[in-house]
């Protein structure tokens, strides 16, 4: 898919990965781009459009679909991280409201103009979805899910026209890792990643050197031959016991 003349629409826009986003597809040559945040800044750029959007707050949800014209792409970038060791219920809830019934909420509320465009969905994920990084478990049980949630999603939707991708990121160079002293990509370099992988179709995106290493293999592993050997249920008569 060329980004040229397309509508995208990218959410947790403020900022790091999302931010960087937002100016890969005005390089690449989207028509317009509708930048969701909770915070609205102004953009230099007469081609963007700024969302007040919360994932969390179904009224802005529906709000933003309501301005959004068309859509070709919509990027469910939103999402948050806190440390924690899975001893408070309430982080757990947080992680969960936002990153999986944010990211469920947007789609949602966005599916009618991704059907009528024929368009894609693109979560941005994490390895943490893959492998739990025990510092973070509440992140990573919400990646975990989200990664589900694609998988589904992608099954679900492939006869209606519409392409779901997974980006599995090794770590970025944002506030989130921000005290982690390990290599990092840039929010820019994985941002280029993201978009070369819708370009070329890939269900699983790892747009760093990190994730990369993984590809290959995820791709010829078991797991994703079950994936797609589930995928055709869909349609089919339930079995009754």
């Amino acid at each position: 898919m060329s980004l040229k003349d397309k509508s995208v629409v990218v959410t947790g826009a403020n900022r790091g990965i999302g931010q960087a986003l937002v100016e890969e597809a005005l390089r690449r040559g989207a028509g317009r781009v509708y930048a969701g945040m909770r915070q609205p800044l102004p953009h230099r750029d007469e081609r963007v459009t700024i969302l007040t959007l919360d994932v969390t707050d179904t009224a802005q949800v529906e709000a933003a679909a309501r301005t959004v014209g068309s859509a070709d792409i919509l990027i469910n970038n939103a999402g948050i991280a806190m440390y924690d060791d899975l001893s408070d219920h309430a982080a757990l809830e947080r992680h969960l409201s936002v990153n999986v019934f944010g990211t469920y909420a947007v789609t949602q509320a966005f599916l009618p103009l991704l059907v009528q465009s024929r368009g894609a969905i693109v979560n941005i994920l994490s390895v943490t979805a893959l492998a739990a990084m025990p510092i973070i478990p509440a992140y990573s049980i919400s990646k975990a899910a989200v990664f589900s949630l694609s998988q589904s999603l992608r099954a679900l939707l492939a006869s209606r026209g519409v392409r779901v991708h997974a980006v599995l990121a090794g770590p970025v160079d944002t506030d989130m890792s921000r005290n982690l002293d390990i290599p990092k990509a840039s929010p820019q370099s994985v941002a280029q990643g993201i978009f070369d992988g819708v370009g070329r179709g890939e269900e699983e995106i790892f747009p760093d050197a990190m994730s990369a290493s993984m590809a290959e293999s995820w791709r010829g592993g078991v797991v994703k031959a079950l994936e797609g050997q589930f995928a055709m249920l869909v349609g089919a008569e339930p079995i009754l016991s």
